[in-house]
């Protein structure tokens, strides 16, 4: 296996895994907003395990992001990890992980930076985690070449799910009915428009070609795929 090949595949591998975690992350903030605690599980192990998830998740981006610029494969310069619209290849959906990543670096240096910095600002930037998410999730969907397997979908699925069960009991224990609709409303309409990008996108033939992958690149990918890339 060459340097490529291991670049190739940990790309990809830490981009899921990532998700995963980023996804455990946001579950443990949501069930902490509502102070669940036991003497078995007390709120300080909770917290801890929120800390370390987002930490591990962040540290997994950034080899993502590491292994993506150097993959030889195609030219990803480490001006589009960070800036919108900078590469041509999938230009949509790599500027998706470039806001992603942009969202979650802000969330993690003010929360080094937490005790110079105003509870009201601190947590108002920690809030554009809930936007990282989907923003990572649509970027991981529309530009990852793993999306159609099987069991990268059913992970996919497994993490909206999670997210989308605690977003919904944490709203059943609000008081106001209002913010309670307003708020399964939207979850509902990110879900059903997810799984349409999904059906109507990466799942269908040729999505390789529309996402905005070169077509002299998109067979030289093809050909490295069936001699085992």
């Amino acid at each position: 296996m060459t340097v490529a090949h291991v670049l190739w595949y940990a790309t990809r591998a830490t981009g899921i895994v990532a998700l995963i975690l980023l996804t455990g992350t946001l579950v443990l903030g949501v069930v902490g907003t509502a102070r669940v605690a036991s003497e078995r599980w007390p709120r300080l192990v909770t917290a801890g395990l929120h800390r370390n998830l987002a930490l591990t998740a962040t540290a997994l981006v950034v080899v993502h992001v590491v292994t993506t610029i150097l993959d030889p494969f195609v030219s990803i310069g480490l001006v589009a990890a960070f800036v919108p619209f900078a590469s041509s290849y999938r230009p949509i959906w790599l500027s998706l992980g470039a806001v992603a990543f942009d969202l979650l670096l802000a969330v993690l240096i003010t929360s080094l930076l937490r005790d110079r910095l105003s509870h009201r600002a601190w947590q108002v930037v920690h809030l554009l985690v809930y936007v990282c998410w989907p923003v990572a999730l649509w970027h991981a969907l529309g530009t990852g070449t793993d999306t159609r397997l099987h069991l990268v979908l059913a992970i996919d699925i497994a993490c909206v799910l999670a997210l989308a069960v605690a977003v919904w009991w944490r709203l059943s224990l609000t008081s106001s009915p209002a913010i309670r609709r307003f708020g399964l409303l939207t979850l509902v309409a990110l879900a059903v428009l997810t799984a349409i990008f999904v059906m109507a996108g990466p799942l269908q033939p040729g999505w390789p070609l529309r996402a905005g992958t070169p077509p002299a690149l998109l067979g030289l990918r093809l050909l490295s795929e069936f001699i085992g890339r």
